[in-house]
């Protein structure tokens, strides 16, 4: 049975032909994010409490150094993954989000702000008075990547389920 699409915004259409492509923008942005910040405190999780813990000579610049690798590794899985669904769905890609779009990122942003203030208020109101160093940054970090994971995961739950505000 044939749709009419005359009546439809691309981005209605593209999403009765599959899935739409923000829900795949978030797929892709969840798998940069734990391919890439996962990997990274993978190799913290290892590392011995002190050098964690505190500020080795030498070992900033190894840290930082793997934070860096980390964040390419996020961003070229990123850009590599959006260009492909872009090529895919070039119409669904290029229509202005609807109503629907702006109500599932509205209320994705309001999750991802709650868990990321959960985060900060440890971060910075209880980790100085116990810790120190890169740990504070890794709390940090982790506190940032969690609430983008919140984010880009409601975007994707909402599209799954139907969401419509």
């Amino acid at each position: 049975m044939m749709t009419d699409t005359s009546d439809m915004s691309a981005a209605e259409a593209g999403a009765e032909a599959g899935t739409p492509y923000r829900e795949k923008s978030a797929w892709v942005a969840v798998a940069g994010m734990v391919v890439g910040y996962g990997g990274y405190f993978a190799v913290i999780a290892t590392l011995p409490p002190q050098i964690i813990g505190g500020d080795p000579p030498g070992m900033v610049l190894k840290l930082f150094a793997l934070l860096t690798v980390a964040t390419i590794v996020r961003l070229l899985i990123m850009g590599a993954g959006t260009l492909a669904i872009r090529a895919s769905s070039p119409a669904d890609a290029r229509a202005p989000a609807d109503e629907r779009d702006r109500a599932i990122a509205g209320r994705s942003a309001a999750i991802a702000y709650y868990v990321m203030m959960t985060g900060m208020v440890l971060v910075g109101m209880v980790m100085p008075f116990t810790a120190r160093g890169w740990a504070i940054t890794n709390a940090a970090l982790f506190a940032i990547v969690v609430a983008e994971l919140a984010r880009y995961g409601t975007i994707i739950a909402a599209y799954r389920r139907g969401w419509h505000g």
